[in-house]
């Protein structure tokens, strides 16, 4: 995998970037695919014209459409379809927007970080485009951190000395606390006795602040596999809190064990798509919340969910 960031100013800094990328792999006989807002889908297919039907728009490829995990199956199924294109290789041009706040970017930037490591040996080529008029500074800022290659201003792709490895850049990222958890919590035990008490409790108290019946279930399922990693895997005791804000639900999950040394867990199902074999906690996790923040620390082990309410 070639995986590249560009920081642009604009639509004629976007297009002389994304054109002769896109322009490229058509030439190669590539599968290509546009992953960007609505709004530059529309600019490139003008400025394409007819080519533009052999280009594939689809915006689960980042995380416009999807979540962490779900993004990078839609990428294994392109690159299962891209073994039939000519050159059986897959091109994604990728505008960047990682959503309206900082939990937000921090997923963004964890995703842009093990796309490396997960995808670096895959046929595929990636530009992920920055326009710094649409992004924070900070965001914008992490482009070197994520990307081994950038586009300098004469429009070459270059190797990135300030690239960064993901199993170093990952953990490096900030993991403040969310403003609801300065208050009193909705639910909380510092001591579980049992699995299934614990999973009856969680889902109590979700319920009673999630309305929406299918998130409930959704974030229930998570929660509990959660729970059950720190019973399985994790060292006793096992505690948990909920916090409940005007339009998000926060838990924390934490258990006293200091194994964990992984900070690319989650992205993909531990054993594959085998899910009869476990390892899938993490992984549901970041499917069904929008936020999972993984706190190692020397008393133990805290894993913070934390998502908005539909």
């Amino acid at each position: 995998m070639t995986h590249t960031g560009a920081v642009v100013a604009g639509e004629q800094e976007l297009l002389a970037v994304a054109l002769p990328f896109l322009d490229a792999g058509l030439r190669a006989g590539d599968l290509v695919a546009l992953a960007c807002p609505a709004d530059t889908v529309a600019l490139l297919s003008r400025e394409l014209g007819a080519r533009a039907a052999a280009v594939e728009s689809e915006p689960r490829l980042n995380l416009l459409g999807s979540r962490a995990p779900d993004a990078l199956t839609a990428c294994a199924r392109y690159l299962e379809r891209a073994k039939d294109s000519a050159s059986g290789r897959l091109r994604v041009f990728s505008e960047v927007d990682f959503g309206p706040d900082p939990a937000d970017w921090r997923e963004g930037q964890r995703f842009d970080a093990v796309t490396n490591r997960l995808l670096g040996d895959e046929p595929m080529d990636i530009v992920c485009v920055y326009d710094s008029r649409r992004l924070d500074p900070s965001v914008v800022d992490s482009v070197r951190a994520t990307h081994p290659t950038l586009v300098d201003e004469r429009g070459r792709f270059v190797p990135n000395p300030a690239f960064q490895d993901p199993g170093t850049y990952v953990p490096s990222l900030p993991l403040p606390r969310e403003p609801v958890e300065d208050g009193d919590p909705v639910f909380a035990v510092d001591d579980a006795r049992t699995l299934a008490g614990l999973r009856h409790q969680l889902g109590a108290a979700i319920a009673g602040i999630v309305p929406d019946r299918e998130q409930q279930e959704d974030l229930h399922l998570a929660v509990s596999e959660i729970a059950a990693n720190a019973f399985r895997h994790g060292t006793r005791p096992v505690s948990a809190r909920v916090w409940a804000g005007s339009d998000r639900i926060v838990c924390v999950i934490s258990d006293r064990g200091t194994s964990y040394g992984d900070p690319l867990s989650g992205f993909v199902p531990a054993h594959g798509l085998d899910l009869s074999r476990g390892g899938m906690g993490l992984w549901l996790a970041r499917k069904l919340w929008d936020h999972v923040d993984v706190l190692p620390s020397p008393a133990g082990l805290s894993v913070r969910l934390s998502t908005r309410l539909r």
